[in-house]
């Protein structure tokens, strides 16, 4: 089935289809490129919490991976901090050396099964493992996404939430979190356009914005060991790179005491661009930092009226 047909049949969240030759979930309206999940065995949740944990230090403010073995020292800087803002950075990388304990004591678990030893739910090194990851979710709240601007708590959760949830339970709720994704991404592109597109200046942008925005979706559902990928991220920068070519050629044609409107519509377009970057990376929705840019289009339409 076609994702277009999703307009006039009502379908089940959860339903898997072939689309085109590529397999796809359905979710909230949007049709996503479906991955397999792995068997349930330890060393697949190993791996699937290895990663989440990498992913959610790529997405996530320098300086906060700190290793597992520092986890003493970095509790006792949360304690001795001068200042709020040093605190929140302290507490931060506490957060980081969790994860990592975490992390480490899961490997370890993993090593002793494959020689044998069975490690049951209630065993010490798992209550460990668990509270490690549940004290890092509650100080995730003081980790800042890499742009500065907020804190994404459902990407920090994502390792307690592979610990605790089967691997099957825990690929469905990605795809939930990636249609929530798409979903923010054609808002911030359309609210973008409605915006702005009285100015003809602006004409030649929607096209390629609205195409940034396709392989924006496109390549939070598709995972980096895919062949697919390697056009989809091509694509994807060369749009972005065109964004950035028109932007530069409007702002010049500005002259010093050209239209103000003109420059700030740029900045608008400019932000629209960033953010999508950012939440089709991360694969989550960044509601404060979305909400803020919507507020700066509707002040910006208030003004123009």
């Amino acid at each position: 089935m076609d994702e277009s047909d999703s307009d006039c049949v009502e379908i089940e969240d959860g339903t898997i289809r072939d689309s085109n030759g590529t397999r796809k979930i359905y979710f909230n309206g949007y049709w996503i490129r479906y991955y397999t999940p792995p068997a349930e065995t330890l060393t697949a949740k190993k791996n699937l919490i290895d990663n989440l944990t990498r992913r959610t230090f790529h997405h996530t403010e320098p300086g906060i991976n700190t290793p597992g073995e520092n986890l003493d020292l970095a509790r006792s800087m949360c304690e001795y901090s001068e200042t709020e803002a040093e605190s929140r950075v302290y507490s931060a990388m506490l957060a980081g050396a969790l994860f990592n304990r975490a992390t480490d004591i899961f490997r370890t678990i993993v090593d002793l099964e494959s020689k044998g030893v069975h490690i049951s739910s209630n065993n010490e090194l798992m209550k460990e493992c668990s509270d490690c990851l549940e004290e890092a979710m509650e100080l995730g709240k003081s980790v800042r996404h890499l742009s500065g601007n907020e804190g994404i708590d459902e990407l920090w959760g994502e390792p307690l939430k592979a610990f605790t949830m089967s691997i099957k339970e825990f690929h469905r709720s990605r795809y939930i979190k990636i249609s929530m994704t798409m979903s923010d991404i054609d808002r911030i592109c359309l609210v973008a356009k409605q915006t702005l597109e009285s100015y003809a200046i602006f004409a030649e942008v929607w096209s390629v914005l609205e195409e940034f925005a396709e392989f924006a979706k496109k390549n939070c559902e598709t995972i980096k060991t895919d062949r697919v990928y390697f056009s989809i991220w091509a694509k994807y920068v060369t749009r972005s790179e065109k964004i950035t070519e028109l932007l530069d050629a409007i702002s010049q044609s500005q002259s010093p005491f050209g239209n103000s409107r003109i420059l700030k519509g740029c900045k608008l377009i400019e932000t629209a661009r960033d953010l999508i970057v950012y939440i089709s990376g991360a694969r989550v929705p960044m509601p404060d930092t979305t909400a803020r840019f919507l507020d700066e289009c509707s002040e910006f339409s208030k003004q123009s009226n």
